[in-house]
């Protein structure tokens, strides 16, 4: 029996109200509804709302391979298989001193990964950052596999460091009989601290003046953080635009360090602005308590394929000259299910909307397609960020 669950979500999203109505009803509800899609105030520490500028990350990229699969790894001698796989893996050996031949050499315990890092511009020489390892071949899993050592570039194709070590998917997957079921993605994984920095990235921080760069740029933020830089050394402190607050040094302070050290600390009331992150590749959702969603009614239903093979055994008269063959036969049904509706309404929060939405009985991966729908219709109140 081997079934294929095919969810086509039928997503139909209807206003209720229109442009007019929908006015009449915040009028009536006051200014209070009106705005209850604005970003919210907090209290946060400079130091995590800002970089230096000139001190970005670097992208370090390498190619590498990933032992110890289950049989999961690259095809060797397949027309839709991996050809470099086998190169790499007779490369390596050769290194080892161990000559084969590419052509005999296939093993499905291997599988060829592309490994991506960022590189902090203040990590020293030796410290250890996160990895991230993706399959480049046709390999089912890397669940179980480790990694070998892996030299890692930058975008200068100088030596930056060196990854290595067991990685975990946070995938699981089971078959059976030709039946099989995958949780999450296995053909990528992580290495925490699975690299090791061999070349610093050189970092200039001389001058009498120092920009810090907003990770998220809004005007009202950069003014407010130059504000409370002014109030530890008044008029040190500028903001340029949305993303850049330029602050002079102080004649207390020698250098760069110094001021950053009397700066990392100092709280700042900012906004933090309506937004739902979505990552498509493990169903998880996360959304802000200030998000919002215009009166809207959402229907959902869905299609569910069947299919199932049967097999036996056609065997001939005793005394005919036909063979014994195995044949296949297939059974295919298409169910229907009956659409369900909600009714949101105006001005709907986050709580509201998870509880009418669990009350459908619908999946996460239901729920990702919702947002994107109900974005789409303009009645999210907030930035949908898809990782």
């Amino acid at each position: 029996m081997r079934t294929v669950r095919l969810r086509r979500i039928v997503l139909g999203l209807l206003a209720l109200a229109l442009s007019g109505s929908a006015g009449l009803a915040r009028a009536q509800q006051g200014p209070a509804a009106a705005d209850s899609g604005e970003a919210s105030t907090a209290t946060s520490e400079l130091k995590s709302m800002v970089t230096i500028e000139g001190a970005s990350s670097m992208p370090l990229t390498g190619y590498g391979l990933v032992v110890g699969l289950d049989r999961t790894g690259d095809r060797a001698r397949a027309q839709s298989g991996a050809v470099f796989t086998v190169q790499s893996i007779a490369n390596m050996l050769r290194e080892f001193g161990v000559k084969v031949d590419q052509e005999v050499l296939q093993s499905r315990n291997v599988a060829a990964v592309l490994v991506t890092a960022t590189l902090d511009p203040f990590a020293g020489t030796g410290s250890e950052i996160d990895v991230t390892v993706s399959s480049m071949g046709d390999a089912r899993s890397l669940s179980g596999g480790v990694l070998l050592r892996t030299p890692l570039q930058g975008p200068d194709k100088a030596l930056r460091a060196v990854a290595q070590g067991p990685l975990t998917t946070g995938a699981a997957q089971a078959s059976s009989q030709g039946t099989e079921v995958t949780v999450n993605s296995p053909n990528t994984g992580r290495i925490p601290n699975g690299a090791i920095v061999r070349q610093a990235r050189p970092v200039n921080l001389t001058g009498d003046e120092v920009g810090l760069v907003l990770r998220r740029p809004d005007f009202t933020n950069a003014s407010k953080i130059a504000d409370a830089i002014n109030e530890v050394f008044p008029d040190a402190a500028e903001a340029a635009h949305a993303g850049l607050v330029n602050v002079g040094m102080p004649e207390a302070l020698n250098n760069t360090s110094q001021l950053m050290a009397a700066l990392e600390g100092v709280e700042v009331e900012v906004k933090a602005p309506a937004r739902v992150v979505v990552n498509e590749r493990t169903g998880t959702i996360v959304a802000g308590g200030n998000v919002t969603i215009s009166e809207v009614m959402v229907t959902t239903g869905g299609i569910t394929v069947s299919t199932r093979e049967d097999r036996f055994v056609s065997q001939p008269n005793p005394l005919g000259e036909g063979e014994t063959q195995p044949v296949a036969e297939g059974e295919a049904e298409v169910q229907q299910e009956g659409a369900r509706s909600v009714v949101l309404p105006p001005n709907t929060n986050v709580s509201e909307l998870a509880s009418a939405l669990n009350d459908l009985g619908i999946t996460a991966r239901d729920i990702i397609s919702i947002f994107q729908s109900i974005d789409r219709a303009g009645a999210l109140q907030a930035e949908l960020v898809i990782l």
